[in-house]
């Protein structure tokens, strides 16, 4: 059974390699190689360690504890930012259990606005009830 929890420092690396499989594996049809690789440096940015610490940054993980999805709130804009999940656990809702997750924060932290926006491939996805894709909700 996957949890949720957040994400410590020392993962960084691991988020970031996530990151790049699911851009790497979920835009491969809407993108070319160029602006992918651009996309996804091979280097984890310098900044992403800090994102980590800096935001409520969520992690979706296996019965190891191994982060399989990830996903953070900027609550200055109450943005929720970079749901990423590895190819081979996509089917299985890691990136919806962290959006719950951010919409739980959310509440926690009594904002009362949160933003999501996506490609438009993923926006199906994202029409389920807890958010809708490039709109505002109302929490």
């Amino acid at each position: 059974m996957m949890q949720i929890r957040e994400a410590r420092a020392e993962e960084a690396e691991r988020c970031s390699a996530i990151r790049n499989q699911a851009i790497r594996y979920g835009c491969r049809s809407s993108y070319s190689e160029t602006v992918i690789a651009t996309q996804t440096p091979k280097q984890m940015p310098a900044s992403y360690r800090q994102t980590i610490l800096d935001n409520p940054f969520f992690v979706a993980v296996d019965a190891q504890d191994c982060p399989v999805a990830t996903g953070f709130l900027v609550p200055a804009s109450g943005n929720v930012e970079a749901i990423f999940t590895l190819p081979a656990w996509s089917a299985r809702d890691a990136g919806g259990l962290i959006i719950a997750a951010i919409v739980r924060e959310t509440r926690r932290r009594g904002l009362s606005q949160l933003n999501l926006s996506s490609t438009p491939k993923r926006a199906a996805v994202l029409s389920a009830p807890r958010l809708q894709h490039g709109a505002l909700r109302r929490l």
